[in-house]
């Protein structure tokens, strides 16, 4: 194991026994009898206590959380702010259903969420507990309007495990293998990765290829009149945090607008701040019918929505429901964050977003092993590859920094068959980017003396 370096505050990192630590093995080993073996956990970091991007493990210590809690926490772990109002609600009302009775601090969440959304148009919310919950209420609703059944997804795509988000995600066949058959009539294309792209194209040259594989489906397989809707991460998440062309989305809309297809954008991972604006949308001029947000939305408790164009929502009452959705506890928090996103934070990561891509935009020059830096705000993806003129993967080198950076008391994740994912709480300051980069430098230095 490297030796960590030792932040100088509380606000850095520090490590004081081997990892996993005494008590965070026992509770390891507790964890493995009795919970599911289908979670995953990349390395065994076993939490105590968080505040802001800092994390405490049980054994005392410190990780800098460029994870975000896997990009939920966007206020930081235990917002002081968040806390009051979660204590402050918890303290009048806990629970009571929005779905059979009315409380005004779920009808305060879903006018200002209208009032957010792209797009110069009256919008309708529905509240539930999860980003797959949102897109399973997008998915009943777009048939419900539209009249038709299918849909189009894209490969490398995530959008949950229940089974209707399942039959749309595709970003790892472990996620669907032994669980078909699933939802009928979902057709998957391409996504507009330029890096990656089966055409050869780069985004100066692009022919929109992703756009004609659409067309195709709709010519073969997919007749455009039984087509529902379109449903797109604006930027890709655990797919591998690709930004595709602001082209791309445009000629989708137009796509979309002439075959009367519906535009599904799931926001869950890229909104909420994370790229540097409220919706991962707006860089693109994206305006989606019908989106899907969760994990930011209420800095770590159990929130998810799908905001659709009030037109489109015109499902009767009981057509769909959530017990648990619009939870008033959560709502306070999730009302707090947008409070905090829209005062400092969303500034925040724009900016100390475009410090570390800058920061880290000579990495493929400087390290092998770098393919390619992309993101936007603090949604940024680190291609880890064997070789730079093939573009070959490398998972295995992949999962070795991240191990490496969890020694040095950094915590990221991978993203997608080979890429490095930061999605750091929006609360980071500029030491601690500059932590994490030089902590990564190391791991590539290493890297690149090892090859």
């Amino acid at each position: 194991m490297q030796p960590a370096r030792e932040g100088s505050d509380s606000q850095l990192p520090r490590i004081v026994t081997e990892l996993p630590g005494p008590r965070a093995r026992a509770l390891i080993e507790r964890d493995h009898a009795v919970l599911s073996p289908s979670y995953t956990r990349p390395y065994p970091l076993a939490v105590e206590q968080a505040r802001g991007a800092i994390v405490e493990d049980v054994d005392g210590n410190r990780f800098l959380d460029f994870n975000a809690g896997i990009a939920v926490v966007a206020t930081g772990h235990c917002h002081p702010r968040v806390v009051e109002a979660i204590r402050g609600q918890a303290e009048k009302l806990i629970h009571m259903s929005g779905t059979d009775f009315y409380y005004p601090n779920m009808v305060e969440l879903a006018e200002k969420l209208a009032a957010l959304a792209p797009g110069d148009m009256p919008r309708r919310l529905f509240f539930c507990n999860s980003g797959a919950e949102a897109i399973e209420a997008a998915l009943k609703l777009a048939r419900f309007y539209s009249g038709r059944s299918q849909f189009v997804a894209f490969l490398g795509c995530f959008h949950g495990r229940t089974l209707g988000a399942l039959s749309l995600t595709s970003s790892r066949a472990v996620q669907r293998r032994g669980f078909g058959p699933l939802l009928a009539g979902v057709h998957h294309v391409p996504y507009p990765d330029c890096y990656r792209c089966p055409y050869g194209q780069q985004e100066a040259t692009c022919r929109l290829e992703c756009v004609s594989a659409i067309e195709e489906r709709f010519r073969t397989v997919a007749p455009a009149e039984e087509v529902a809707a379109i449903v797109i991460e604006p930027v890709l998440g655990e797919g591998g945090y690709v930004v595709p062309p602001a082209k791309f989305f445009e000629a989708l809309q137009q796509l979309a607008r002439r075959h009367g297809v519906l535009i599904v954008a799931d926001e869950v991972q890229s909104g909420m701040g994370r790229t540097g604006r409220m919706w991962a949308s707006e860089h693109f001029g994206l305006v989606p019918d019908l989106m899907a947000v969760a994990k930011g939305i209420a800095s770590g408790l159990p929130l998810g929505a799908m905001i659709a164009r009030a037109e489109i929502m015109n499902w009767p009452p009981g057509a769909h429901a959530s017990t648990f959705g619009g939870n008033p506890v959560a709502v306070a928090a999730a009302l707090v964050t947008l409070e905090l996103l829209q005062q400092e934070l969303i500034a925040n990561a724009a900016r100390l977003g475009a410090y570390m891509l800058e920061r880290m935009r000579e990495w493929p020059s400087r390290y092998r092993c770098v393919g390619q830096v992309r993101g936007l705000g603090l949604m940024i993806g680190i291609e880890i590859v064997r070789e730079q003129a093939s573009r070959e993967r490398a998972p295995e080198l992949r999962d070795r920094i991240v191990q490496m950076a969890f020694e040095r008391g950094l915590l990221i994740l991978g993203a997608g068959p080979s890429a490095l994912r930061l999605s750091p709480p929006l609360v980071i300051t500029r030491e601690q980017a500059d932590f994490a980069l030089d902590t990564l430098e190391e791991c590539l230095e290493q890297t690149n003396r090892a090859s």
